[in-house]
C-alpha cells in the first residue's frame, strides 16, 4: 500500500515555486527516460499517480524519503539528490511543516519538547497573537489573523484525537515568561492547566534546579505511525526538517525519553503550573 507522506487535502497544497516546478520537470524527464509511467513510477516510490504529477507539475514539494527511492528507480545516479538541495520553497512558506502537520494527524502517540515557546498546540489565542506580533519583520494585520486562526485550528487535533498521546515537555523559564503581560499569562496558564486534564495529554515542566538536562541541542517533535514507524522534525530559525531516517529519530526518541524522566511529573507538573499562576 502506498505510503504518502506529502500534504493532506485539508491542509491544501503548498504555494509552487520556481525552483520546485524545475525539480518536477527534472523528475519527469527522469521518469520518461526511464519508461515508466506516472502508475508504474508511483508504485516505485510508495505515491499514487496523482501525487507523482503534483511532484512533476511543480504543485507538491519532494521530501528525502521520495528523493530517495526515486533514485533507486531511475538509476540511482545521484543526479535527483543534488538538484534536490537546490529546491527552494516561496517566502515564509515552512514546507517541512506542512509535512508534519500531515503526520500529525494519522500518529498515534506524538511528543514535543519546548525550550523557546509554549507548543503552538497549548497555546490559547492571545498568547498566540503575541508570539506572531512579535515577528521580525513584522506581520501585517491580516497575516497575524491568518496565522493565529490556522494554530487554533490545528490546536483542535487535541480533543479531536483521544486515542491519540499527546506528550509535553517543556522548560519551566517559558511558563514563568510574561509574555504579553500578567493577563495574556494567566490566559496561557489556565489554558495548559484545562488541556492536562485531558486523558490523552500530558504536560511536563523540566525545572529550572535540574542538574541533568537530556535537551541541550534544543527542541523536537516525536511521533509514531500507526504502522510503528518512529519520525522526528527538527524546527530552527527559519528552517525546518523531516527526520525519516530511523536510526536518526531513534537516537530524538531516547533523548526525549530521558527527558521525561527527568521533567516534574504531569501531577508535579500541574501543581507547578497553579502555584506559578497564584503568583501573577
Amino acid at each position: 500500500m502506498a505510503h504518502d507522506m506529502g500534504w493532506s487535502a485539508q491542509g491544501g497544497e503548498p504555494e509552487s515555486s520556481d525552483s520546485m516546478k524545475t525539480f518536477g520537470g527534472f523528475v519527469q524527464g527522469l521518469r520518461e527516460h526511464a519508461g515508466l509511467s506516472r502508475e508504474e513510477f508511483g508504485a516505485r516510490v510508495h505515491l499514487s499517480k496523482h501525487s507523482v504529477a503534483s511532484i512533476e507539475l511543480g504543485r507538491r514539494l519532494a521530501d528525502e524519503r521520495f528523493v530517495e527511492l526515486a533514485e533507486g528507480a531511475l538509476g540511482d545516479t545521484g543526479a535527483l539528490r543534488r538538484a534536490f538541495r537546490f529546491m527552494a520553497r516561496q517566502p515564509g512558506f515552512a514546507a517541512w511543516f506542512k509535512a508534519w502537520a500531515r503526520l500529525e494527524r494519522e500518529a498515534v502517540s506524538l511528543a514535543t519538547y519546548e525550550c523557546r515557546l509554549v507548543p503552538g498546540v497549548l497555546q490559547p489565542e492571545p498568547y498566540a497573537r503575541v508570539v506572531f506580533g512579535n515577528s521580525i519583520p513584522p506581520l501585517s494585520d491580516e497575516q497575524v489573523e491568518a496565522q493565529a486562526v490556522a494554530r487554533m485550528e490545528r490546536q483542535r487535533m487535541l480533543r479531536e484525537c483521544p486515542n491519540t498521546s499527546f506528550s509535553f515537555v517543556i522548560d519551566e523559564h517559558i511558563v514563568r515568561r510574561r509574555l504579553g503581560g500578567v493577563e495574556v499569562t494567566r490566559s496561557l496558564l489556565d489554558h495548559m492547566l484545562g488541556y492536562a486534564q485531558l486523558r490523552n495529554v500530558e504536560i511536563q515542566i523540566m525545572p529550572l534546579d535540574c542538574e541533568v538536562h537530556a535537551g541541550l541541542d534544543g527542541p523536537l517533535a516525536l511521533l509514531e505511525t500507526p504502522d510503528g514507524r518512529r519520525l522526528a522534525y527538527s524546527e530552527g530559525q527559519k528552517t525546518g526538517r523531516l527526520i525519516t531516517d530511523a536510526k536518526e529519530a531513534a537516537v530524538l526518541h531516547r533523548r526525549y525519553a530521558t527527558l521525561r524522566s527527568q521533567a516534574l511529573s504531569p501531577l508535579d507538573s500541574v501543581g507547578l503550573l497553579e502555584r506559578i499562576g497564584g503568583e501573577l
